[in-house]
């Protein structure tokens, strides 16, 4: 499917119009069209600037332009001529501020900021202290980082396996014993699932099987060795390890001063960041810009066209072979090579429609 957009891509008249733009023609030797019309020394700018809405429809759009430049004309790519805009996805006002934000992590550290604006957390008991300030804000990016990945990964795996891992439940997966045991310990907190350690026969590892009926219908997510050893993994076990038994019986989180302050109990510290996030949300307004013909000629310059404050980056290749080779995986007729690839990334990737 992609392909066939490629194809269509070429003979568009958009695309007539940009090389009629640019001057240069097209099919430097060693492209795809196998003509030598191409000449860099016509090129009559010095920056080509993709410039596409910040959904992910927008990032579809991107990506088949640059596999455009990549295939044929690469020579623009190697000299440094084309560049990437970076419209903003948000618009947020809080008080008398007003941002322009890329994305989802600007808006989630953006509400975060908002919502340690004059809080804290009393973490209750015999002995209780009071969180503020530094040591808040450093606890709070920290369950921050955690729930981005748990959010991240819920697209692929049971989000309340995430969750037990982040709560507490450490794995072990290096024999199949060890996952078997791991199994246990999931179990028991995932009373609505069945966990099973199982040994795959494909990765010659032991693999963590958890099963859920959804109307009518077994669903299944696989914990793998590999994740058992990777970043994400240790980010949610440094969060159990940070956040258990912090706050005893009677914590409660606090914002705001003097007789505008509100105050909420709460049992754990993923409570009283939901609830610091909610006070923030509707202290804010947020506008979201799915496409750029959303904003007004004003906001479309002095976010994406002003030269003194617009954000690019410069596209780079090392090795354009390479480049094009996974253009042609991605987008080719063999499937093999494609889904290994998206087995391989699928738990880094992010911003995706479903």
């Amino acid at each position: 499917m992609e392909q066939a957009r490629y194809e269509k891509l070429l003979t568009s008249n958009e695309i007539l119009t940009l090389l009629t733009a640019l001057g240069t023609g097209i099919g430097k030797a060693g492209g795809t069209t196998g003509n030598d019309d191409f000449d860099v020394a016509k090129l009559r700018y010095h920056r080509i600037i993709i410039m596409t809405d910040a959904d992910v429809d927008g990032a579809h759009v991107r990506t088949l332009l640059l596999t455009f430049f990549y295939r044929q004309m690469p020579e623009l790519v190697e000299r440094g001529h084309i560049y990437i805009a970076q419209p903003p996805l948000y618009k947020v006002k809080a008080g008398r501020e007003e941002l322009y934000l890329q994305g989802a992590a600007d808006l989630d550290n953006f509400l975060l900021r908002i919502a340690l604006v004059h809080a804290a957390v009393h973490t209750g008991g015999d002995n209780g202290t009071v969180l503020t300030g530094d040591t808040l804000t450093e606890l709070a990016r920290k369950h921050q980082l955690a729930q981005a990945v748990i959010a991240r990964l819920a697209h692929f795996l049971d989000v309340s396996a995430l969750r037990a891992i982040a709560d507490g439940v450490a794995l072990n997966m290096d024999t199949l014993a060890d996952a078997e045991a791991s199994a246990s310990a999931l179990q028991a907190q995932l009373p609505d699932a069945e966990v099973a350690g199982e040994f795959d026969v494909r990765t010659d590892k032991p693999i963590l099987r958890i099963s859920r009926r959804l109307h009518g219908n077994i669903k299944s997510s696989v914990l793998t060795q590999d994740f058992v050893h990777g970043a994400d993994y240790a980010a949610l076990s440094e969060a159990a390890k940070t956040f258990k038994g912090l706050l005893s019986e009677g914590a409660k989180v606090t914002r705001g001063e003097g007789e505008r302050q509100k105050e909420h109990k709460v049992s754990d510290f993923r409570e009283a960041m939901a609830w610091l996030i909610l006070q923030a949300e509707g202290a804010t307004s947020r506008q979201r810009y799915k496409g750029l013909g959303e904003m007004n000629p004003e906001q479309l310059w002095e976010t994406t066209m002003d030269p003194k404050v617009r954000i690019l980056l410069r596209v780079q290749i090392d090795d354009a072979i390479e480049a094009d080779k996974v253009f042609t995986m991605l987008m080719g007729d063999e499937v093999e090579p494609r889904r290994e690839f998206i087995e391989t990334n699928a738990l880094q990737a992010g911003n995706i429609d479903i």
